[in-house]
């Protein structure tokens, strides 16, 4: 389907303009949609057009002119049928923002309608059996959340494209600090200040809770039956529960609620229990486990949890497997973000027009914007380029469950949960790499290259992800051996001494399920999002090329083996045994084209881990290094241990570093047996910490790895860590 409206020029009684083309085996047929004088008398046209046609059998170079004619004209694209605006305001009672001005927040739905005969989309796995393909359609819809200028020619023309974590809008938050919607709080408005505009898109179908922004796709179903499958998933309990819900459970909240139980007695439901990722699985008999809930004291059957005789322990993985039916087109989120973006870009009567559109995403998000290009999702159906710019924050190697039968897109890889899901799988480097094992050849960016759709790319990491998401494989051979070439529209970062979402300052420990030995990492994110979203605006605008990477490497030794890793012996602090692996998985003979038939999967050889190596102190060598890394108060790690009270203490805790403040002063230091330098031994004191930590932050504003206007910002959380650490 193609729309035509508002075509300048164009003699409406002669060309039928407003109308969408509809082909079919059956010939051509109008129709006509639009409004006031135009559409009535499009309307006319189209009639007698349409009887000329069963009269006169149109020739077939005609209805190509007009295919032609209306392709070149539309600015509402067949990807895009509508937009319903459910609400509309003024960003905090029409408060203004630098030269940008007032800004409005837009809420609504998207509806969109996808071909199944293009090229762009056929990668979407079941789309051909959708329950609501119609002429070779089948439409999907998906929530939104825009916050742009209301006066868009005072914008930059840069919008900001969130792909939201399980639903969830965050990254104004994250960026300028205030609240995720700006229902009250805009923070220091930085975002808004330099004219962007931000609109969150939901693309994942099972996203959970009251603000969790959706994709509403079609199910499938093959010949008007019912298609079956098994689906798994697995956990580790923070503390002893009767029961457990189905979903994605992830740090105490529902993540993903994915399907529920179809056949309760099939004999190929399965309960497992195992101390760690690697150890042999123990099936718990039948007799002892039940899909069933308790409510007001009575057990009844559910078909979403499962109840355990003798209580889930915690600090152990229980993995279960189950019987589900009729599964959503996952892979329509794909073409949501991809198709907002070229709407955004293309249609002359967008909601939230812009000249470039930049993806973001953290965590799942960022995996999902590694998978978009994977798959070739970057080329809209005309084959344009939706996506310009790409910042992928916290992926590590990762792509994920978001195009499969059956999808769960809410699960990731860790230490301790979702373990062996298709997350972290081969291709992981840019570039086309060979994998001797499996003889398996493929790059990241194969099919953005192929299609010349190619954006300017960001992936950024935090020290955590090289213990927790494998990142090191994005830059290294598959064999880890070398360090691999890097694409010039590509930069990777890794962020030293942060943890996969900034931790709390001062230092604490996290809670309940991600309660760690060890305070978290608090060096805050936040600047680096602003220089990175500042850099790419200026590489897409005007090639201003973006800092060069920074990461650790084979060549200069500061990537090492486990083994090689010379982390300090530090009194009351135990070092991690292990870190996340990639694993060449077997999900049976279709996986690969997006069934997954066996689970769990044959798990083959795992390819290597490599880390950060650290200096005398702890702190990694490499990497774009904040002020807190070489100008230390501290020991910052990308791993913290769990804590004993919720089990399994010799394994790490989920996305957590660890905060090792160096003690006062060198008698305190040597009683207590720490190597590192006392605080005291280092500075002089005060003022000469804080000239330092000036220096620091001043050569990373000249390499803009920081803005200018964060210094004062900045420094004056140096005089905080600086209080914190020596009261």
């Amino acid at each position: 389907m193609v729309w035509v409206n508002n075509m300048p020029g164009l003699d409406l009684e002669k060309a039928a303009a407003h109308i969408l083309i509809n082909k079919s085996r059956s010939g051509s047929r109008l129709l006509v949609r639009g409004s006031g004088s135009s559409w009535r008398l499009a309307q006319k046209s189209a009639r007698r057009g349409h009887a000329m046609l069963s009269r006169m059998r149109l020739r077939e170079g005609f209805c190509s002119l007009l295919v032609a004619l209306a392709l070149v004209s539309s600015p509402l694209e067949a990807r895009v049928r509508r937009i319903e605006i459910s609400s509309r305001t003024d960003v905090l009672q029409g408060r203004t923002f630098g030269d940008t001005g007032s800004y409005e927040r837009i809420v609504g739905r998207i509806y969109f309608s996808v071909a199944v005969s293009s090229p762009h989309n056929r990668r979407i796995v079941d789309l051909n059996n959708a329950v609501n393909l119609k002429n070779g359609e089948v439409e999907f819809s998906a929530d939104f959340m825009a916050i742009r200028p209301k006066d868009t020619k005072k914008g930059n023309g840069s919008l900001l494209l969130e792909v939201p974590n399980r639903g969830r809008a965050r990254i104004l938050a994250v960026v300028d600090g205030g609240d995720f919607d700006l229902e009250k709080d805009a923070g220091d408005a930085w975002l808004l200040c330099n004219g962007f505009t931000i609109v969150s898109v939901g693309w994942q179908w099972d996203a959970d809770g009251k603000d969790a922004l959706r994709l509403y796709a079609p199910v499938a179903k093959e010949s008007g039956k019912s298609i079956k499958g098994l689906l798994r998933g697995d956990l580790m309990p923070a503390k002893d529960m009767p029961e457990i819900p189905l979903g994605h459970l992830i740090i105490g909240n529902i993540g993903g609620i994915e399907y529920p139980v179809t056949a309760p007695t099939d004999p190929r439901n399965m309960l497992t229990v195992r101390d760690a990722r690697d150890d042999q699985r123990i099936v718990i008999p039948r007799t002892d486990w039940e899909f069933a809930h308790t409510v007001d004291g009575k057990l009844i059957p559910s078909d979403r949890h499962i109840h355990l005789k003798n209580a889930f322990q915690a600090g152990k993985i229980y993995e279960y497997v189950y019987v589900v039916a009729e599964p959503v087109v996952a892979g329509l989120g794909f073409a949501a973000i991809r198709d907002f973006a070229s709407y955004s870009k293309h249609a002359s009567d967008a909601v939230t027009p812009a000249v470039r559109v930049y993806g973001e995403g953290i965590s799942q998000n960022g995996r999902f914007l590694r998978d978009l290009l994977y798959q070739g999702f970057n080329a809209d159906e005309d084959g344009k380029i939706a996506l310009d710019g790409v910042l992928a924050h916290v992926a590590g190697a990762g792509r994920g469950s978001f195009n499969y039968r059956f999808a769960q897109p809410s699960r990731d890889a860790q230490p301790t949960s979702s373990v062996f899901f298709p997350t972290d799988v081969f291709p992981f480097t840019d570039k086309p790499e060979k994998d001797a094992v499996t003889g398996e050849e493929g790059g990241l960016l194969d099919r953005t290259i192929a299609e010349r759709v190619v954006p300017k790319i960001f992936f950024s990491n935090t020290s955590y992800e090289y213990w927790g998401r494998a990142a090191a494989l994005i830059h290294i051979t598959a064999d880890g051996k070398q360090d691999a070439s890097i694409s010039d529209d590509l930069r990777i970062y890794h962020f030293t001494g942060l943890q996969h979402f900034s931790g709390p300052f001062p230092p604490e420990k996290g809670m309940t399920d991600l309660l760690g030995q060890q305070p978290q990492s608090p060096i805050p994110v936040k600047y680096f999002w602003r220089s990175m979203i500042a850099n790419m605006d200026a590489w897409v605008r005007s090639n201003t090329l973006p800092p060069p990477n920074s990461y650790p490497q084979i060549a200069n030794r500061t990537l090492v083996p486990l083994r090689d890793y010379a982390f300090p012996k530090l009194p009351g602090v135990n070092r991690p045994h292990e870190a996340n692996l990639g694993y060449r998985l077997d999900f049976g003979p279709k996986w690969r084209g997006g069934i997954l038939s066996i689970q769990p999967p044959k798990v083959g050889q795992p390819f290597p881990v490599l880390v950060p190596q650290v200096d005398d102190d702890g702190n990694e060598l490499d990497g774009v290094r904040f002020p807190e890394i070489t100008v230390p108060l501290a020991t910052y790690t990308g791993w913290n241990l769990r804590d004993s009270s919720i089990g399994a203490p010799d394994q790490r805790v989920s996305f957590e570093g660890s905060y090792l403040p160096f003690l006062k002063t060198a008698a305190e230091r040597e009683s207590k047996g720490d190597p590192r330098k006392s605080i005291a031994e280092r500075y002089a004191g005060r003022e000469d910490y804080l000239r330092r930590y000036s220096v620091a932050m001043d050569d990373l504003i000249k390499q803009r790895w920081l803005l200018p206007e964060d210094r004062e910002a900045l420094l004056h959380r140096a005089e905080q860590e600086w209080e914190s650490t020596t009261k």
